[in-house]
């Protein structure tokens, strides 16, 4: 089964001073993590980099879109445009995962209950295998709960529709 390494939304406009990403550091470090294992396999990497309104932290085309430049795509990897937390509605991903023959997603990026939760669900109806990245997806704290509390209900909830695994027990050897 033919893998592919879907990172969401890591982009510049989610690492502003005084408004980082829920433990920005460790993302990045486990998503560069994830990005060399698939590298090194020749696994394809998929990145999705959402589309903002005016005034948005990902204002299309400003600094705040850009992809983050410590986890920046390499000529072989495919940029996907999105504009809703769906990374397959109106978007070429499906076509082009199923130009590569991609039967399983390996997820990760940002935002846990909102694009990640989405891409997730909809991969698994799509008859994708799915695996998450378990400790490489992030949030903010809400009024209600904090960011680690979104993204430990959601690691539980989307077990329904995929496997979630630390990033460090992926493997994208076939």
């Amino acid at each position: 089964m033919k893998k592919a390494l879907l990172v969401i939304d890591v982009q510049v406009g989610m690492f502003q001073e005084g408004n980082v990403v829920y433990k920005g550091d460790s993302l990045l470090t486990n998503v560069k993590s994830l990005i060399f294992q698939a590298h090194s396999s020749e696994t394809p990497i998929f990145y999705i980099q959402h589309n903002g309104p005016s005034g948005h932290p990902l204002e299309y085309r400003t600094s705040g879109w850009e992809i983050h430049p410590e986890i920046a795509p390499k000529n072989q990897d495919v940029i996907i445009q999105k504009t809703t937390p769906d990374s397959f509605f109106n978007t070429s991903l499906d076509d082009e995962l199923k130009k590569h023959e991609i039967e399983h997603l390996v997820i990760a990026g940002i935002q846990t209950e909102a694009c990640v939760d989405t891409t997730c669900r909809r991969a698994f109806s799509m008859d994708y295998k799915v695996t998450l990245a378990s400790d490489s997806h992030s949030t903010w704290d809400s009024e209600d709960i904090t960011a680690q509390q979104i993204i430990n209900h959601h690691n539980r909830v989307l077990r329904w529709f995929a496997d979630t695994s630390p990033s460090q027990d992926i493997s994208f050897k076939n």
